[in-house]
């Protein structure tokens, strides 16, 4: 074993940075024995020094990042700061003063991950992302080297532990919205202002992070499709459950058919209970994996929390070292498919749509001849009235999400429609 340390810099020592040190600290005899070398922290870059930070000797604390990268004798920088800026110009400093790079930070991997890519291509340096996607549970390493030699066709999960766990509560509990996410903001899985979680920006990131590695393009943030959950109601987990189905938020990765493009959305869907993602509670994570050889596999477990994120940030640290130590470095970027990404109107899915109707003969013939008009085909139907008023309910076929559109303008246009209730695709069949 190597006696001289590798040297790594901390930047943030938040919930995620703090135990990564707590971890390095009580680890540390295994990390060496594991690398074949021991791993020293170096140094740690915070904008509050004054906090007291247990475990953390104050002597590494600064508030200068940059110095703190540029050092020169730094074998690994760690990044769990998060946002864009200081965190991207950070990194990049980081490759080109000799260290690689293992961040967190899913938010600029969606937006910037090919110009991150380059400059450790270019510095011949390691960037390693684990942790920016569900936490504790190896999913970027499988599909960059496991699935490596397979065709991914599809990836589907669900990879924010907030939504799921309000989506989950409203599910088995027959709470509502606001109810839900009130007992998830007291129970800390929301942040005080949940918008990224809840409108899908969280999702949507990690999305593009996983579309681009699954297909071998380069997918950014600004190609995800991103629907928020805070219109789901009770009414839609009842009419879920009149299908045998639940609700979640689900960011879906797919290959075109033709095998010419691919989509990234991220959006509420209803899935069959007998889909392995509909079991999935809490604030947990899972993501379903498609592929030509190996099949269908899914991978489980917490996907947020400042232990279970650390695991992921410290597998790549031991990896990231391990390449330092033979001199090489891992995977880089797989770009090499540019498989364009198409358009969320040619996305083929099913459709459950809600509809408030006159109750009175003819209205069901009207409404199916709108959908027959624009190409959509009807699966099922059901419908329930009193007093003059009554709820339609129609489950689509496969249709288009353009021409889905078209349908729902058309029947707004209708004397005896007053209202579109709700409409949400139906996934995982």
């Amino acid at each position: 074993m190597r006696t001289r340390p590798l040297k790594v810099a901390l930047l943030g020592c938040g919930v995620v940075g703090s135990e990564v040190a707590r971890i390095m600290t009580t680890h540390a005899d295994d990390l060496a024995a594991r690398i074949g070398a021991p791993v020293e922290l170096a140094g740690v870059a915070v904008r509050r020094p004054s906090r007291v930070r247990a475990g953390i000797d104050p002597a590494l604390v600064t508030t200068d990042a940059t110095a703190l990268v540029k050092r020169g004798d730094i074998d690994v920088v760690v990044e769990v700061i998060g946002g864009i800026e200081p965190a991207r110009a950070l990194i990049t400093t980081a490759f080109e003063h000799g260290a690689s790079v293992v961040s967190a930070n899913k938010a600029l991997l969606a937006q910037d991950g090919a110009a991150l890519h380059a400059a450790a291509n270019q510095a011949c340096k390691d960037l390693y992302y684990e942790a920016a996607v569900a936490g504790a549970i190896p999913l970027i390493r499988p599909l960059r080297e496991s699935l490596a030699g397979d065709k991914i066709n599809r990836v589907m999960g669900i990879v924010n532990g907030t939504t799921n766990f309000i989506l989950d509560k409203m599910d088995t509990t027959g709470a509502g919205y606001q109810e839900a996410l009130d007992e998830a903001t007291a129970l800390g899985y929301a942040e005080a202002d949940p918008t990224a979680d809840v409108e899908g920006f969280d999702a949507a990131a990690k999305a593009a992070i996983l579309a681009g590695i699954a297909f071998h393009s380069r997918v950014r943030l600004d190609d995800v499709y991103r629907e928020g959950m805070t219109e789901v109601t009770a009414a839609d987990f009842a009419s879920a459950k009149n299908m045998g189905c639940t609700i979640k938020l689900l960011a879906i990765c797919e290959r075109a058919a033709d095998g010419g493009s691919v989509t990234a959305r991220v959006h509420p869907a209803m899935i069959p209970l007998t889909h392995p993602l509909a079991s999935v509670r809490g604030a947990y994570n899972a993501v379903f994996v498609e592929s030509d050889a190996a099949g269908q596999l899914m991978f489980y477990g917490p996907g947020a929390g400042g232990a279970p994120t650390a695991s992921a940030v410290l597998g790549d640290l031991v990896a990231v070292c391990r390449n330092r130590l033979a001199g090489a470095t891992g995977p880089g970027e797989s770009a090499y498919a540019a498989l364009p990404v198409s358009p969320m109107g040619e996305v083929v899915t099913r459709y459950h749509i809600s509809l408030d109707v006159a109750d009175k003969p003819g209205v069901l013939a009207q409404v199916a001849t709108v959908f027959a008009e624009h190409g959509v085909s009807i699966d099922t139907v059901r419908q329930q009235g009193k007093d003059g008023e009554a709820s339609l309910v129609v489950v689509t076929h496969r249709a288009s999400d353009a021409s889905l559109t078209g349908t729902v303008e058309a029947l707004r246009n209708l004397d005896t429609v007053r209202g579109v209730a709700s409409i949400m695709r139906v996934e995982g069949e």
